[in-house]
């Protein structure tokens, strides 16, 4: 893919076949998955666009008042580095502080703190259990 402008859209009618390639292309381990029962769990998810091809997106999940959880942020590798990903997070930080949200919460792998420090978070004690057996 070469460099292009870059088109963001929140909340838009998207289909998993369209989802799922982004997955697939940016997580070597995505099994295709059904988008539509997460997405009305969502405050809103922002996608972008270069063109007709989505190269990112990111969800944030509520509890309907205060507390906002951002989940998936995904940028097709093709096109990382070039700040999609930051404007992705800013965008959805954005939908929160519309939405009237106190709290916002990321869960992140270490090598991922720097991206997020630049996005706004800072560090903080949190607690993490997996029910799937993995520790």
């Amino acid at each position: 893919m070469r460099r292009a402008v870059i088109d963001y859209k929140i909340s838009p009618d998207i289909g998993d076949p369209e989802l799922n390639r982004l997955f697939s292309a940016s997580w070597p381990n995505h099994r295709d998955t059904e988008f539509r029962s997460t997405h009305r769990c969502s405050m809103a998810y922002v996608c972008a666009y270069q063109g007709q091809q989505l190269v990112g997106y990111v969800n944030a999940a509520w509890d309907g008042k205060t507390h906002v959880f951002v989940l998936d942020t995904t940028v097709h590798p093709d096109v990382r580095r070039q700040g999609i990903g930051r404007e992705l997070v800013l965008r959805v930080l954005e939908q929160a502080r519309l939405r009237g949200a106190s709290w916002v919460h990321v869960d992140y792998e270490p090598q991922l703190r720097e991206f997020y420090g630049r996005c706004g978070f800072r560090t903080s004690e949190a607690g993490v259990i997996s029910l799937a057996g993995a520790g």
